[in-house]
């Protein structure tokens, strides 16, 4: 909404969104009498959170939302399917069939909004959902996500004020752009990360990277109560295959593990 109205500029959204999840974190740790410490969090996630959300917001300048979309996710589930298979999992025939019929369904829910993709914006995609990927994996040995993902986001804050210096000439703020990505940083992305390293740690690599796909059915949904867009044919059928093909590839037992 920020970025495709143009009430704010990439650079700034990026620099606010990651600002305010970290002012939101630090509260929620401290409200709980907890303290960041420099154990938490690393310069290293720090980075690839840098890496996934200021990529992110310069290719939604450049790309249509639903080739964004299938770029995006495309990406995480590569990354995180071979993190999967070299850290020995074995993904059973029936995981791979649902995760193809996951994938058709996202397919299928994009298409009218896919074309033919800038370059410069399908790299800088690419580039953001690699890095999302290490940064799940990474969040499935935290044993306290909320301070650890406070850790990170603190970090990132001097890497994205470079960008927004350097990047100075295209500034443009409008207090819906600041509001949108306050918004972004401090529920969407700050809370929503930590939820996230709480289930990656009772999750196999290859079981995150499929129900990550249910991200696109979420966002849909979400357009129909806070947007008020229209309930689709296509939106419904899309989902029903999203869904299905995950409970097929969930159902029944853990992923095998070679050796």
């Amino acid at each position: 909404m920020a970025l495709e109205g143009g009430t704010i500029d990439a650079a700034s959204f990026s620099t606010v969104r990651l600002v305010a999840g970290a002012c939101s974190l630090i509260s929620i740790t401290r409200s709980t009498g907890q303290r960041v410490r420099e154990s938490h969090g690393s310069w290293t996630s720090a980075l690839v959170l840098f890496l996934y959300a200021v990529p992110f917001s310069f290719a939604y300048v450049l790309l249509p939302t639903g080739t964004g979309a299938l770029i995006l996710f495309g990406a995480v589930q590569v990354t995180m399917m071979t993190a999967a298979l070299a850290g020995g999992e074995r993904p059973r025939p029936r995981q791979w069939v649902g995760l193809v019929l996951a994938v058709a369904g996202l397919v299928y829910l994009v298409l009218p909004g896919v074309a033919a993709p800038s370059l410069t914006g399908a790299g800088l995609m690419a580039v953001a959902g690699v890095s999302w990927g290490i940064y799940s994996l990474r969040g499935r040995g935290a044993v306290n996500p909320l301070a650890q993902n406070a850790g990170n986001f603190a970090r990132s804050i001097p890497l994205t004020i470079v960008v927004s210096v350097l990047a100075l000439q295209q500034l443009h703020l409008e207090t819906r752009g600041v509001l949108l990505a306050v918004a972004s940083g401090a529920a969407a992305s700050g809370l929503g990360y930590v939820v996230w390293y709480s289930a990656l740690r009772d999750l196999s690599a290859t079981r995150a990277s499929l129900v990550q796909l249910l991200v696109p059915i979420l966002a849909a949904l979400g357009g129909l109560v806070v947007l008020g867009e229209p309930l689709s044919v296509r939106l419904v059928l899309s989902a029903l295959v999203v869904i299905g093909g995950i409970g097929l590839a969930l159902a029944g037992s853990e992923t095998r593990r070679s050796g």
